[in-house]
């Protein structure tokens, strides 16, 4: 695991319908309940089920947060459909020092030799850990696992409430996935030139 920075922000990538938006929340209030700061928000144009969408959160060890504008330069980007990775640029503005977290089934060196991707990889096949635990491809606790594995932002078990407050009787089934993703993630550290 990544060692947390004391301010980070992260954009999720994800479709409608596929929790990039309750990802970002989740994230938050995991921070907030560590007495951290922290702001999520979606990015809506006319979307519908089904269209990419994005989602944004930053979190803030010791100081408020101020800005409020979308995330134009992220230290995260997070990509929850792999069907978005050649239809969206979504490494726009990420720093020199980032990192990808991408659902995928391929390696960190294959999604980098495609996409011509510099930055730390993050790899999880997150489809699969949701079809076996949650019984339906939605990726986003699944996601949010990989992230915590990849960032450090919050401690795991800061997750916990806001899961079960959210998902009620489903949270367990959530948590497990979320656990699973984080065991299962592999990082890659970024291509060495």
């Amino acid at each position: 695991m990544a060692e947390p920075k004391e301010f980070i922000e992260i954009r999720w990538h994800g479709r409608g319908g596929q929790g990039a938006v309750t990802s970002a929340e989740l994230l938050a209030q995991a921070a907030i309940s560590e007495g951290k700061y922290a702001q999520a928000f979606p990015s809506f144009g006319p979307e519908r089920r089904g269209a990419p969408v994005l989602a944004f959160v930053r979190i803030s060890a010791s100081k408020p947060i101020k800005v409020r504008a979308e995330i134009t330069k992220p230290d995260v980007v997070v990509v929850l459909d792999p069907g978005l990775l050649k239809i969206v640029d979504f490494t726009s503005g990420l720093k020199k020092d980032g990192i990808v977290v991408i659902n995928t089934v391929k390696s960190a060196e294959q999604i980098r030799k495609e996409l011509k991707i510099d930055s730390a990889i993050v790899t999880v096949n997150a489809t699969k850990i949701a079809r076996e635990l949650l019984g339906v491809p939605i990726t986003n606790t699944t996601m949010v696992g990989a992230v915590l594995k990849a960032t450090g932002a919050v401690k795991m078990e800061s997750l916990l409430e806001p899961l079960k407050h959210r998902f009620g009787r489903l949270a367990e089934k959530n948590i497990g996935a979320m656990k699973r993703a984080y065991d299962e993630a592999v990082i890659e550290e970024r291509a060495i030139a």
